[in-house]
């Protein structure tokens, strides 16, 4: 199988292509390799490319290789919509509002003028769980500490 790198080479064919990034997930040249995918597809048709985009997604199973082409498919391919394109763009809302809902515990403490130990606050920058976060927001008014 061809180690293809090159968006010409791609373009010339993406089932190549396809088939090229599922089966080297663990070359040297992976991140190459599903760039230059990721170039081509931006100008490929929908019904093509979003077939092409869930198989790769899918072949690169758990491996480091699949982190790195969901932030392509949700960066460079941020037209596309799709299953995992929908899937990325909505973890990046969640931890954004869990963010948020951290900075507005922390915020409440500030202004009543409690002291928060680092290790509270590691805690609550850390926590993604948004009733969790809403909970901790209540408590926070009334809170004699944190």
């Amino acid at each position: 199988m061809p180690v293809l790198t090159d968006p010409a080479e791609v373009r010339k064919d993406l089932a190549l292509a396809t088939l090229s990034a599922i089966t080297h997930v663990r070359h040297r040249d992976i991140g190459a390799i599903l760039k230059a995918v990721a170039t081509v597809l931006r100008d490929t048709p929908h019904p093509i490319a979003d077939p092409i985009v869930e198989l790769i997604a899918q072949g690169l199973g758990k491996h480091p290789a699949a982190e790195l082409w969901r932030n392509l498919v949700a960066v460079d391919l941020s037209f596309y919509k799709s299953y995992i394109s929908e899937e990325i763009r909505n973890e990046g809302r969640a931890e954004g509002e869990a963010r948020r809902a951290a900075e507005d515990v922390l915020e409440v403490l500030d202004v009543r003028g409690i002291d928060v130990p680092e290790a509270v606050r590691e805690r609550i920058v850390s926590c993604d769980d948004p009733e969790t976060l809403r909970r901790w927001h209540r408590r926070a008014v009334i809170a004699p500490s944190a």
